[in-house]
Formats: C-alpha cells, sequence, structure tokens
C-alpha cells in the first residue's frame, strides 16, 4: 500500500473554517481523503498521521493522530474539490528527504525555488501521498538540525473566480501560478482569521 496522508491536526476553532466555506463535520473538515481536525490552544499544522507507513515520527515530527479511513469530500461552500498540496518547511532537505524515503515515500522530483526569504538559495522536494503532493522546502545547504514543521495548504477549487466572490476581500488577487496553466490566490491571513497559510488554486488543465 502507498503511503497516504491521513490526518493533520490545526489550531483553528471549527467555526473559523466554517466561516471561509468548508462543511464542518464533528469538528473536521474531509478533503481529498485527509481528515482535517479542528481545535486547541496550539495554532498552526500541530499533527498528523499517515496510512500505508508503521512509523510514529519521520525527522522528528511525531505522528500522534489516528489514521482513519478516508472520507469522501464534500460539496464545501467555498468551492474547495480537493488539497493540492501541503507545504513542508525544512532547515535540513536532505536530512528530510531521507527520512521520507525511509517511511516507504517516493522522491518524485526537486526544483530549484530561487531566493528564499533571507537571500538563501532554496529547493523543492515533491511527494505523493494518495491524491495529495507534499512539498518539501528548504535551503540548498543545511542552515541548522532542527525538526521540520508544516507551513501550508494549498487547495484545488471548481471555479477560482467563484472563491473568490465567496470569500471577497479576504483573498488577495490571483495571479499564475508556478504550475503552467493554473492561477493562485491566497488568503489574507489576518481577515480569514486561519493560523494557516492557505492558497487556493483553479484546477489542472
Amino acid at each position: 500500500m502507498a503511503v497516504e496522508l491521513a490526518a493533520l491536526l490545526i489550531g483553528d476553532e471549527p467555526q473559523v473554517w466554517s466561516d471561509l466555506g468548508f462543511v464542518v463535520e464533528g469538528g473536521a473538515v474531509h478533503v481529498s481523503g485527509v481528515r482535517h481536525v479542528l481545535g486547541g490552544d496550539k495554532r498552526g499544522i500541530r499533527d498528523w498521521s499517515v496510512r500505508g507507513a508503521d512509523v510514529d515520527e519521520i525527522d522528528g515530527f511525531p505522528l500522534g493522530l489516528p489514521a482513519a479511513d478516508p472520507e469522501p469530500t464534500p460539496d464545501h461552500p467555498n468551492g474547495v474539490v480537493g488539497l493540492d498540496h501541503v507545504v513542508f518547511a525544512t532547515p535540513d532537505l536532505t536530512r528530510t528527504i531521507g527520512a521520507l524515503e525511509g517511511a516507504g515515500l517516493e522522491l518524485r522530483r526537486t526544483r530549484d525555488a530561487g531566493q528564499g526569504q533571507y537571500g538563501v538559495p532554496m529547493r523543492q522536494a515533491f511527494f505523493k501521498m494518495g491524491e495529495v503532493i507534499l512539498e518539501v522546502v528548504g535551503p540548498a545547504e543545511p542552515q541548522g538540525d532542527g525538526p521540520p514543521r508544516f507551513f501550508g495548504l494549498a487547495w484545488t477549487v471548481r471555479d477560482l473566480d467563484e472563491t473568490a466572490r465567496f470569500l471577497g476581500e479576504r483573498l488577495h488577487r490571483a495571479k499564475d501560478a508556478v504550475q503552467p496553466g493554473r492561477r493562485i490566490a491566497t488568503l489574507d491571513k489576518p481577515l480569514g482569521k486561519s493560523s494557516v497559510a492557505m492558497a487556493f488554486m483553479t484546477p489542472e488543465p
């Protein structure tokens, strides 16, 4: 069995995601076979689980959530139809790639990502986890020995203009995505009130 992303624990109150147009059931949101568990007093993506791998941590990041069977994606009012990718940031890309491969994930490709926030050359590595891509971002040369952390979520939407109308001023203006033929718009975090960076993308052409 291939390794799949099963669940994420996110430090947002359920009402925040409901206001953003997600269907919240039992304190969780289901998209692309991933259960997004909401709540708690710590912000951001704090925990996760996978299906298809017998591991309790990957590169120092514990996997503490139950890996439940996937549930279908409901009809979210914001137009979200899938979780395109999850961004995983690391100070040591080579180390994190090795840890993910050791857990049974297959590295699909790498890409130079230009200069990072602090002027350091960055690279991206991509893994497929069920319906979802895990995008690992890190410096071209190691910049420390700390654990990786989740940075954000990128959703696929049915119609980006429709999503923009729903979210209004909470969504920044759309622009061309890195992926050819796609457009992307990011959530304004203060207005959206989520502790997780979010982007909304048009489907693959």
